[in-house]
């Protein structure tokens, strides 16, 4: 692979966060179209003026600056004492014990922790297992680092919902040496089964596969819910590496934290790529890490809630307009197929901006063959959320075959 081909695969022309940058697309088969005024909304991230963060971030990041150098230049691996209370309150949550020392490294963002996670097992020629569809990163990176994507399908809008673990097993029987997903899964919200999740471990254990998940949704679980914790199966594999971090449902992802937790191995290598990489998560912003997984008592409970309800507002409103939508099981993520239109379909994403004021991620971020899905993230002001998917919906039907 070229460096010219490495860098195109890490393309983000449609990635969230760059929408000021989509404005001079050509379009074809445009309508003049009637559609009601209402307040521009981006459902490429989720809103965090709408949802606020952990209450008293902002005092602890005022603290890790009071404390100066000596938060300002932590261990690579992040701050000795902000580990030892991370490990003891992730270790209670995914249900096992985890060392502070060696088996924990606060990252910057999640993003940063997948980074340091691909770039300590893949190489040139690594087969990596990817489910499609799946967090958009995963397969960019694999490619950037020239790995070679094994494609798992995922069953999310009929009854038999899951990844096809026949396939898998063929992928790992076939040489794969890492498989990589995320579970909530981004961008369906799909929960993965607890006999899918003991599956995987009992297949990557035989195959001895390196297995990175992750989990950053599996706090934000809607009414009914259960979720299996991979690394807490009594056959988890060898090399695992969990990743989570509060961006989402905390609303911290202006801090840019994250960790990643597992094999000790492999969390040495990743503190050695951060070393060369970043150095370290920002050194006073870490202190804000002291107000997660400990949240004011019924402060979780009223953030899952409120997006329950607008979640299931949405759903009412595309379910009505018979839009293939599946219900997600947790995170604040919809992903919706689009009907046959007049058309292309990125070309209905830019018209969205344009006469709708909506910003949607295409679903070929998440898989090649998704090019008629959208993804919405609905962590939004609920009035704007609901009058958008309204307007999403009359949109449809103006360019709808």
């Amino acid at each position: 692979m070229t460096i010219e081909e490495k860098f195109m695969a890490l393309g983000v022309k449609n990635a969230p966060g760059q929408e000021v940058r989509q404005k001079n697309i050509d379009l074809k088969n445009v309508l003049t179209v009637d559609i009601p005024e209402g307040k521009a909304v981006d459902f490429s991230h989720g809103d965090v003026d709408a949802f606020p963060p952990i209450p008293g971030s902002e005092d602890l990041w005022s603290d890790g600056f009071s404390l100066g150098g000596c938060q300002a230049y932590t261990e690579y691996r992040g701050a000795l004492d902000i580990r030892q209370g991370l490990a003891e309150r992730l270790g209670l949550f995914t249900g096992k014990p985890i060392n502070a020392d060696s088996e924990l490294i606060i990252t910057p963002g999640t993003q940063g922790a997948l980074f340091l996670a691909l770039g300590s097992t893949v190489s040139n020629g690594t087969k990596v297992a990817i489910i499609e569809p799946d967090y958009f990163a995963n397969r960019k990176l694999v490619h950037f680092m020239g790995g070679e994507i094994v494609p798992i399908p995922l069953s999310f809008l009929g009854n038999q919902n899951g990844p096809d673990l026949n396939i898998l097993e063929k992928a790992f029987k076939d040489g794969t040496k890492v498989f990589v997903f995320s579970t909530p899964n981004n961008p369906t919200g799909q929960v993965y089964s607890r006999e899918a999740i003991n599956s995987i471990c009992v297949l990557a254990s035989k195959y001895d596969v390196t297995v990175i998940v992750d989990q950053l949704y599996s706090r934000m679980l809607f009414s009914g819910e259960e979720y299996t914790h991979l690394r807490s199966c009594n056959n988890a594999p060898e090399n695992l590496i969990t990743i989570m971090g509060p961006s989402k449902t905390e609303s911290l992802s202006g801090y840019r934290l994250g960790v990643a937790f597992g094999t000790s191995t492999l969390i040495d290598r990743m503190e050695r790529l951060q070393a060369i990489v970043s150095l370290r998560a920002a050194g006073y912003n870490q202190a804000v890490l002291r107000t997660w997984l400990q949240e004011p008592e019924g402060w979780l409970e009223d953030r899952i809630a409120q997006h329950e309800k607008i979640r299931d507002d949405i759903l009412k409103i595309f379910n009505k307009a018979n839009l293939k939508t599946a219900t997600p099981q947790a995170g604040s993520y919809l992903f919706t197929e689009l009907p046959p239109l007049i058309t292309e379909y990125s070309s209905f994403i830019a018209l969205l901006r344009q006469q709708a004021q909506i910003t949607v991620t295409p679903g070929t971020e998440f898989a090649p063959s998704y090019d008629n899905f959208i993804r919405l993230n609905f962590s939004q002001d609920y009035h704007a959320a609901i009058s958008a998917a309204q307007r999403i919906v009359l949109m449809i039907d103006k360019y709808k075959i």
